[in-house]
């Protein structure tokens, strides 16, 4: 038997609001604020990625996997769940201002990842060749920069807990593992461009402007 990697990743996101809520329910965090703040940012960040996943997809996760595999892929997403547990079940509180910079980089986040998603979505569906005006005029990975974003802003929440350093290298696992390498093979597709050897010495690679 052989799966949609969507449909992994579309369920483990999509119910992430749910566990959020049980989370606070579970462990009396009803009047914790970074608990419900954390359950606004990555539970709608989750249920965007449903939306997204079905108006725009990314036939990156088209491809069909065998069962082994689908629950690595749903295993490494619950990691991606550690800020919410470690909230939750110790009760931590975030600063004013860790909050306020969380809900910051979220949002910016949110806007790089699913608008420049949008932008390839429409040039692919149109055209042939490299995306070089818009987001990826900025950098040639901007929804990957996006998603960096807003992970970030998740880990933020816990990043004056003791267990701050939890998430911190699961993300850090993640960039190294998979995006990176997800990167990179992009990269190597693109290259069969003519054009592609110019357009990458005029553009950063994963942050904007920068690297």
């Amino acid at each position: 038997m052989r799966i949609k990697q969507k449909y992994i990743i579309d369920f483990a996101k999509g119910v992430t609001w749910a566990l959020v809520l049980f989370l606070i329910y579970f462990f009396n965090q009803q009047n914790n604020i970074t608990a419900w703040i954390y359950f606004c940012i990555h539970g709608s960040y989750g249920i965007m990625w449903v939306l997204k996943s079905y108006i725009f997809p990314d036939k990156t996760w088209e491809s069909k996997v065998g069962i082994p595999y689908a629950t690595l892929i749903f295993i490494g997403l619950i990691l991606y769940w550690a800020p919410a547990f470690i909230i939750t079940s110790s009760g931590h509180e975030a600063s004013n201002l860790v909050t306020v910079a969380s809900i910051i980089i979220f949002s910016i986040g949110v806007f790089y990842h699913f608008v420049s998603d949008m932008q390839k979505f429409i040039f692919l569906k149109n055209n042939s060749g490299l995306i070089k005006d818009g987001f990826w005029n900025q950098c040639r990975h901007p929804n990957y920069f996006g998603e960096f974003l807003i992970y970030s802003s998740f880990l933020l929440l816990v990043i004056e807990s003791p267990q701050w350093w939890i998430p911190s290298a699961i993300l850090l696992l993640f960039i190294a593992a998979v995006w990176i390498p997800n990167m990179l093979k992009i990269e190597k597709s693109l290259s069969r461009f003519d054009d592609h050897h110019d357009y990458k010495k005029k553009t950063a690679f994963f942050i904007p402007y920068l690297f």
